[in-house]
């Protein structure tokens, strides 16, 4: 009697809620090839939600990543069909990318020597505190050291901007989007609540307004919000919050090299890897490219003077990019797991800017 063999036993399925952008099935199949049809659906829907959020911003003055993101959490149920999973990734990383590089042309080597030796330092100092503090507090939230470094950063820098290009760094496999998101989200809403309320601070503790000035520009996340919320206690405050956020933003390229090396330290991070002697020790620095073009774009733009037009078109680009990147992000972001999630992800957040206020207030007083 011949025997038959046994029955093929099928391959274990996924569950489609634990295949959130389909990168599983993807990983089964392999890559496959791209046509530029793939791209339309999640370009066109991601477009148009970053112009519906852009003319809100500009018609009712609203802070525009925060408009991004409530739309792009809005159309969450989006990124469900499949026909826009290119689009989204073309958008959440390509654009991301270029536009962090193109954030470089803002940016050059006089902003530091604007400030003088000892505010530099101060908020060097400040900087490097917040990121500290919120790292080394991370665990009494049940947070990893990675999702701090993201809030902290983002905190002691320059916002959303410096949270993409620190996502960037770290990379997905450390932060889910989810996560992600909802960090982007509490550092938009707490520099919106900072733009209202540092002000009023300011002039009921009777500070001066260079004081008033350094304070608002050091501890306030976004850079219009940083401006405003200083030109809103005198022009002279203005001035002077102008001046110490763009120098944050400056600090922006030393602090990703920084972020880097910790990062390399850990084992983590993504990208191109460069060697740094460090006490006789070579340390492992990864630096994507879209970093290394980021620092050279500075480097070019503080030796070379750039045209003001092409400085102001690639300032243009460079946000447009960006609210694309974060748009599409926020539409990848499972809106559900964001909300089950409860209050200890905004932990980092509440953390890092309390200490970027309490920090540089003692700093205004002390300069």
């Amino acid at each position: 009697m011949t025997r038959l063999p046994p029955p093929a036993v099928p391959p274990p399925t996924v569950p489609p809620v634990a295949d959130l952008y389909g990168e599983l099935l993807l990983a089964e199949s392999g890559p496959q090839p791209r046509r530029i049809s793939d791209y339309w659906p999640g370009v066109a829907v991601v477009a148009a939600a970053a112009l519906a959020a852009a003319w809100l911003a500009d018609h009712y003055a609203a802070p525009l990543v925060l408009m991004g993101l409530l739309f792009g959490l809005a159309l969450s149920f989006v990124s469900q069909d499949r026909r826009t999973h290119a689009g989204l990734d073309l958008l959440s990383q390509t654009a991301l990318r270029w536009g962090i590089v193109l954030l470089g042309a803002r940016i050059t080597v006089d902003q530091f020597a604007a400030l003088g030796l000892a505010p530099f330092a101060a908020l060097a100092g400040i900087m490097l505190l917040v990121i500290v503090v919120t790292i080394a507090t991370a665990r009494l939230f049940g947070q990893s050291q990675s999702a701090a470094l993201l809030a902290g950063g983002a905190t002691a820098i320059c916002g959303a901007s410096a949270a993409l290009a620190l996502y960037g760094l770290i990379g997905k496999q450390a932060i889910d989007q989810s996560r992600f998101t909802l960090t982007l989200v509490g550092i938009t809403v707490a520099s919106a609540v900072a733009m209202s309320l540092y002000p009023v601070l300011a002039v009921q503790l009777g500070l001066t307004d260079a004081q008033a000035g350094f304070l608002i520009g050091a501890s306030i996340h976004d850079v219009a919000q940083a401006i405003g919320g200083g030109f809103s206690v005198s022009p002279e405050a203005g001035e002077t919050a102008t001046i110490v956020k763009l120098t944050r933003v400056a600090l922006l390229a030393p602090m990703l090299m920084l972020a880097a090396l910790w990062l390399a330290r850990q084992g983590q991070g993504q990208g191109k890897e460069q060697e740094l002697a460090a006490g006789g020790n070579k340390v492992s620095l990864r630096l994507p490219w879209f970093i290394t073009a980021f620092l050279g774009v500075v480097i070019a733009g503080s030796i070379v003077a750039i045209p003001a037009p092409v400085r102001d078109g690639a300032a243009t680009a460079a946000q447009a990019l960006l609210l694309l990147a974060i748009v599409a992000t926020a539409m990848k972001a499972q809106l559900h797991l964001l909300l089950g999630q409860g209050w200890r992800p905004f932990a980092p957040v509440a953390v890092a800017t309390l200490t970027s206020f309490l920090a540089a207030l003692a700093a205004a007083l002390a300069l």
